[in-house]
């Protein structure tokens, strides 16, 4: 039916017909199994495609030949047994519409010597990778030519096995390493001017094209100005796509920049407090002067996607991110529900799972990547019941939600004046005041299922068991703990600082044994007070579960504000001298020695102590006394333990209630057990 929304609008790319200009693109969220795209990759890859979106692109980094292994759990498209796996997941996205292609790729030298078969990387030239800290050795005549026929042996198998296309990635990969004048230090036929340095590229596309024919789909992901000291130019990286389109190459993924170092990365994959859709100007810069169609990817919400589409800057968009937050995000769009679509507020937490060796998970759709045990969409309860969910921070909001979406009546009993919890202390720092909409989508689904939510009740045991409920679902998260060394009394928490209740001081030491968001941005907060900070911690790096698209903008300002850090150092003691001052009294870890500092004020960030004495008081009446199957919860079904047959009501607790997580956690608690109440 006509649509006045550019989104909404088909395309055709060549003889294939993208039903609207929405992609998914290229990327890894390591679901692999042994190098295969088993069931939990087709299911996630799947739901995009129910959810409505043209195009879904699978194998971010698909390698083409074993000397490349797999750097997050990477698809192995050099194996023929890829190929049946691959058919599936073909056939289970076309069954819902959409197309499917595969990025088809060899890292060259960023990957790790020390994986897979510990062949030796291979590149244009021997310069270390810094961010895997690798050397590769230059690739012979050899390892050429047995690469170009591995492109083409994997082109060969996406084919075979009824994908739509493939796209190469060139973006700081091998591709990219022998085209940068940077990267690329030969002197023979494979370097040195333009012509040379582009031959390795051409001689690929030459070999898929004689493979896999004229007529399937074959993109390309290039960094179009690479960002690079002398590298090349938006002149040069133009004139390469056009002379690989010549060769074969159909479409253009655009990008600038490289991805050589975190902080290159983070530039590309930006994360929260950066701006939306920072290359997207330039992506419509390139369309202008390039005869092939353009998508581009870069922390693009709906409304710029809108934009960028109905503009001209771009003939197809690619909302990566905002469909592992939201798989169903066009059917909402057709559907008319936008206001229903569940947002990606940028934390990173996908990406930075992903460089840390794990698997991406949304940080607040638990749902992602879990789509055999944990459906996105929520079946009604054969039975309504009434639950009363204490606290309304992100693990209790989401439990009313779930709730409510299962056909319960359910009312929220909040102390605060306003729900979120400790959403509400982070985001109240600058960089991540985009996670508030974690809360505010909960809060706005809550009042379309009718969840009563009150503000300003603090609820005792008694205020609870006076609405007669079935099911009581303790959500009352936790207060910092300070309770780490002697003078405790004397030490500030975080979110003091975060909220503002208290000033940094002149001088200030922050202990963090957290090591993760709260005490970067704690510590980020001071130094722009412009207080001489000190950032201690026991670990033998800053913020361990801070990720690679995170941890740059922190490194920044430290750097800005000459923050001194100390590792492997305990806090062992806080003592008020005379002046007024405090004697800090430090271990090493290591070698059991101790110095002091003398400073205005120390800050700890140590996680945080549950707030459950509603639940202690309740639990001797409970049916379950607080207990869970967790065999039953893993398997989503419903909590059976009976310890107190005369009771009414089941009790449960969840989220920092229990003990100190991160948000993810606290909203997979409350998902995954409310989806079998």
């Amino acid at each position: 039916m006509p649509t006045t929304d550019p989104l909404l609008d088909p395309f055709e790319l060549k003889h294939l017909r993208l039903r609207n200009r929405v992609v998914s693109t290229s990327h890894e969220p390591a679901y692999a199994e042994d190098g295969m795209p088993k069931d939990r990759y087709l299911r996630y890859h799947a739901e995009k495609a129910k959810g409505g979106l043209a195009l879904t692109m699978i194998g971010g980094a698909a390698c083409v030949s074993p000397e490349a292994p797999a750097f997050v759990n990477n698809i192995a498209l050099y194996r023929d047994e890829v190929v049946p796996y691959l058919i599936k997941v073909a056939d289970a996205v076309h069954e819902h519409g959409a197309l499917v292609m595969s990025q088809v790729t060899h890292p060259g030298r960023r990957t790790s010597n020390y994986e897979g078969d510990w062949l030796p990387i291979v590149s244009a030239s021997g310069e270390r990778e810094p961010q895997h800290c690798t050397f590769p050795k230059a690739a012979e005549d050899w390892d050429i030519e047995r690469i170009c026929t591995a492109y083409a042996d994997a082109a060969e198998r996406c084919a075979a096995a009824g994908l739509d296309g493939i796209e190469l990635m060139a973006h700081s990969h091998l591709l990219d390493q022998f085209f940068s004048p940077t990267l690329n230090r030969r002197d023979d036929e494979w370097g040195g001017d333009f012509d040379g340095r582009l031959r390795f590229p051409l001689e690929v596309v030459r070999a898929i094209r004689g493979r896999v024919g004229s007529e399937f789909v074959v993109g390309l992901r290039m960094g179009i100005d690479e960002g690079r000291v002398d590298g090349n130019s938006v002149t040069e990286g133009v004139e390469a796509v056009r002379r690989l389109a010549a060769e074969g190459i159909d479409f253009l993924s655009v990008i600038a920049g490289n991805l050589d170092t975190d902080r290159k990365m983070a530039e590309i994959i930006a994360p929260m407090g950066t701006p939306a859709a920072p290359h997207l100007d330039f992506a419509g810069q390139v369309r202008q002067q390039i005869d092939i169609p353009v998508m581009h990817a870069g922390r693009i919400d709906l409304a710029t996607a809108r934009y960028a589409i109905g503009e001209g800057l771009l003939d197809m968009v690619g909302m990566t991110r905002a469909h592992m937050a939201d798989p169903h995000l066009m059917r909402r769009v057709m559907d008319g529900e936008e206001d229903r679509i569940q947002p990606c507020v940028g934390a990173g937490y996908c990406i930075d799972r992903i460089y840390d060796g794990s698997d991406a998970f949304c940080i607040h759709n638990a749902s992602t990547g879990r789509e055999a045990v944990l459906p996105h969409e929520i079946k009604p309860a054969a039975k309504q019941r009434k639950a009363v969910v204490v606290g309304a921070g992100p693990a209790g909001l989401e439990a009313a939600r779930v709730l409510g979406e299962r056909g319960h009546q359910v009312v929220v009993l909040e102390a605060g004046s306003q729900p979120g919890g400790q959403v509400l202390i982070a985001a109240a720092a600058p960089r991540r005041r985009d996670l508030i909409g974690i809360i505010d989508w909960r809060v706005q689904e809550c009042e379309r299922l009718g969840v009563q939510i009150r503000l300003n009740t603090y609820a005792e045991a008694k205020d609870v068991l006076a609405e007669d409920a079935d099911v009581v679902v303790i959500a009352t998260g936790g207060i910092p703990n300070t309770e780490i060394a002697a003078g405790a009394n004397l030490i500030t928490d975080s979110w003091q600082i975060l909220s503002r209740e208290v000033k940094p001081g002149a001088s200030v030491l922050l202990f963090d044994d957290n090591g993760d968001h709260q005490g970067m941005g704690v510590a980020e907060a001071v130094a722009e007070s412009g207080a001489d900070l000190e950032f201690v911690t026991p670990e033998r790096a800053l913020a361990p579960l801070v990720g690679a698209s995170n941890y740059p903008a922190y490194m920044k300002s430290f750097a800005e504000h000459s923050v001194r850090t100390t590792l492997n150092a305990r806090l062992v003691s806080v003592e008020r001298g005379g002046d007024r001052k405090l004697t800090v009294t430090l271990q090493d870890e290591y070698s059991d020695t101790t110095t002091t500092r003398t400073v205005d004020q120390v800050i700890a960030e140590h996680g945080t102590i549950p707030v459950d004495d509603v639940y202690f008081e309740l639990k001797d009446a409970a049916r379950n006394r607080g207990a869970v199957n967790q065999a039953a919860l893993l398997r989503l079904e419903p909590q059976d333990i009976v310890c107190n047959p005369d009771s009414g009501f089941q009790l449960f607790r969840i989220g920092d209630a229990v003990t100190s997580r991160n948000i993810h956690a606290a909203i997979l608690d409350a998902n995954r057990l409310c989806q079998a109440i």
